[in-house]
């Protein structure tokens, strides 16, 4: 199998030279900071009280600095490719996004994440800023006895950065805040299949290999393996088999979702909005309302061939939220029942 080296700059690193390059080409949005590294939005809504910061490892372009400006996130930081990042980034970004009311750090559930967010987060409390976590855990295929860390936090990210970011910009308060974005990451459950691992940035070949005619089924973001390898069913099987799942993980609640079809880095529009008539299908079969969609690459493993579903079962009230502007480099325009 032949290489596939990726186009990065010959001199280390990716992730700096991609920063610089990402602040220059949004830099009415977005104002980058180096040392240590996070981005910060030039611009928020004035009657937001609390600041909202999240981050993660690269390589999943342009969650989360795709997703900085009005009506979504305050400030970044963003580690080394699939790497959490340092407690003295996320710091930084802090003090800069807090607001009045404090700040509230939306994190991923991975150990590195978890870890140094709580380091950052006992120092700003030191500094007397009042901070709250808003975990996300979506994850269904790490939801097992084997995961001691419980479900991982992927695609629901986004769901969970725009609802909040929405509601943040009405002024509400950091305790009712973060009583909110508990309550959309738990009305949230994904799941992800893969044709082809990421290519390694090390090796530039696939970082795992496939059997001819097979799918990895409950991929990780940062290109972990599947529990399992099964058979490639159809396309219209495989949806309806993960549509079943991801809705047989969600919490009792409203039959109406907002479904999120999200390509893993090497998968063309082409196929996924072919995906998302397929799951839009699916719900309607089933009765579920499909109350707001989003279809592209918005949590990407590299360049991984694949892609994930996920749901958000919505409250009616939740719905305004959904529908607000964002005015962020890559987020687009939220599609609802009413524009649809």
């Amino acid at each position: 199998m032949t290489s596939s080296t990726p186009f990065h700059p010959s001199d280390g690193d990716p992730v700096p030279p991609a920063l610089r390059g990402f602040a220059r080409a949004h830099a009415d949005l977005v104002e980058l900071h180096e040392d240590p590294a996070h981005l910060v939005a030039r611009h928020r809504a004035p009657g937001r009280r609390v600041g909202l910061v999240s981050g993660g490892g690269s390589g999943h372009e342009p969650m989360h600095a795709g997703f900085l400006g009005r009506g979504m996130l305050d400030a970044v930081a963003p580690g080394k490719v699939f790497a959490s990042p340092h407690n003295r980034q996320i710091l930084e970004a802090s003090r800069k996004a807090a607001g009045p009311g404090g700040v509230i750090h939306v994190v991923k559930n991975y150990t590195g994440d978890r870890i140094n967010f709580g380091i950052a987060a006992e120092r700003l409390r030191l500094e007397g800023v009042e901070v709250r976590r808003v975990l996300v855990d979506d994850d269904l295929a790490t939801e097992s006895a084997e995961t001691a860390t419980g479900r991982r936090g992927t695609g629901a990210t986004v769901v969970v950065e725009k609802l909040l970011g929405a509601a943040a910009d009405d002024g509400l308060g950091i305790d009712e805040l973060a009583e909110l974005g508990a309550a959309f990451a738990g009305a949230s459950r994904s799941l992800a299949v893969a044709s082809r691992a990421q290519t390694s940035m090390h090796t530039g070949r696939p970082s795992f290999e496939l059997a001819e005619g097979e799918l990895e089924y409950g991929v990780g973001i940062h290109g972990e393996r599947a529990a399992r390898s099964i058979p490639r069913p159809s396309t219209e099987e495989l949806v309806a088999r993960m549509l079943d799942e991801v809705i047989a993980g969600l919490p009792a609640g409203p039959d109406e979702v907002v479904a999120v079809v999200n390509g893993l880095g090497g998968t063309t529009l082409l196929e996924l909005y072919g995906l998302h008539e397929l799951v839009a299908g699916g719900l309607e079969r089933r009765g579920i309302a499909l109350t707001g969609s989003l279809v592209g690459t918005f949590v990407p493993a590299l360049d991984m061939a694949g892609f994930s579903i996920t749901l958000t079962r919505m409250r009616p009230e939740w719905k305004t939220w959904w529908a607000a502007p964002a005015i962020t480099p890559a987020f687009p325009r939220p599609t609802t029942e009413e524009t649809v």
